[in-house]
Parts: structure tokens; sequence; C-alpha cells
């Protein structure tokens, strides 16, 4: 049997073909740790499981992996406002990387008591910083990718 995902871009049906037969990889965006998990949270990662999962029993050897978003995430989806950890930190008046243990581990729990299958690793974001910015550098470079008002957006325009 055939997994058949749906290709946003063409908006049709095409079957899952990986760049190495018999490995699948797998990268998803995680939870930005600045409180509990939320019905979205479980909604995301159960879908996520169950191609994961499904992927594991058709044979393949998958490298499932997840980022944790442990600094940089705005408070406004304008690109403007505080760091949500940063700010929910200074309200709980703990250090912010004491906040994002704590809720990553509580998403953690969460997940497992889904049933939710953990991921082959986890990798925040704090991690890649130098990775990140050197790509984003690289994006502008190539035309990719324009800074406004500060901040760096990609020009989809510029992808075909």
């Amino acid at each position: 049997m055939t997994l058949e995902l749906h290709d946003t871009l063409t908006g049709t049906k095409k079957p899952l073909v990986t760049t190495e037969p018999g490995h699948a990889r797998m990268y998803v965006c995680g939870p930005t740790v600045y409180s509990h998990s939320h019905i979205g949270h479980a909604k995301s990662y159960v879908a996520f499981d169950v191609i994961v999962k499904w992927l594991r029993k058709s044979g393949f050897n998958v490298r499932y992996v997840q980022n944790i978003t442990d600094v940089g995430h705005l408070t406004d989806n304008a690109d403007q406002g505080e760091d949500k950890i940063e700010k929910r930190a200074r309200l709980d008046r703990v250090h912010p990387l004491e906040l994002v243990d704590m809720y990553m581990f509580s998403y953690m729990e969460d997940m497992a008591a889904l049933g939710v299958a953990r991921p082959n690793m986890w990798v925040r974001a704090t991690q890649h910083i130098p990775e990140q910015i050197e790509l984003t550098a690289k994006l502008i470079e190539r035309g990719h990718a324009y800074v406004a008002g500060g901040n760096v957006y990609f020009d989809v325009a510029s992808w075909s």
C-alpha cells in the first residue's frame, strides 16, 4: 500500500517518494514552550504520529526530528511584540531556560499520555542559531529573502 499525501502546491494527492529507498526523514516544527500543551498541539502531533507509525509499520527506517522553539517566538504574529518565553519568564519570575525546561517536559508528558511516539531527536532552536543566521544570510544573498522593517522575509516569488 502506498502512502499518498496532499501536495499543497498542486492541490493533488501524490505518492510519498523518499530520496533513499526504505528510509524516511521527517522534520516537524514542535511547540513554542512557554505554557502547557493545548488541543492544537494534540491535533498536530497526533497527525504526525500517524504518519511516522504508518511509515515504520510499512518497513521504513524513519528518522523523526522535532524542534522545540525555546526562544524568539514573538507575542504578535505581525512580527512585533515581545518574545513569548521572555515575557512569561518575567511574569513567573523564573529564568527563561527554567521555564522552557518545565514546559518542554510537560509537553513531552502530555504527548506520551496520548500515546504519541517520541521523535528520534528533539532539537532546540537555541542549539542552531549560528546555522540559522548563516542560512538566512545565504537566502538574502541569493535573492530569496529580503530585509524589511528590521526583519527578514522569504521572497516566495523568487522560488518556482
